[in-house]
């Protein structure tokens, strides 16, 4: 389920759409000014990795043994939804 990213031509709105299914029918029109003049644009992330964890500026990483194999979680640092 990607969410892709638009940029509104007529009012420069950037907007996100969740596309559940690709066969959906989805209604593509601006949230701010309702047009349906968009282009889609590249998403940005913005994380960094450090291998420093005193500094906890960046991702931290923790692998562990699993049933399966090694498995490893990543906690990235941002708002908590």
């Amino acid at each position: 389920m990607p969410i892709y990213e638009f940029r509104c031509l007529k009012c420069d709105e950037c907007f996100e759409l969740l596309v559940m299914n690709k066969d959906d029918q989805l209604e593509m029109r601006c949230p701010a000014c309702t047009s349906e003049e968009f282009e889609r644009v590249l998403s940005a992330s913005c994380h960094s990795m450090s291998s420093n964890s005193s500094k906890n500026q960046g991702a931290q990483s923790q692998t562990r043994s699993c049933p399966s194999g090694t498995c490893t979680t990543y906690d990235i640092p941002g708002p908590n939804r």
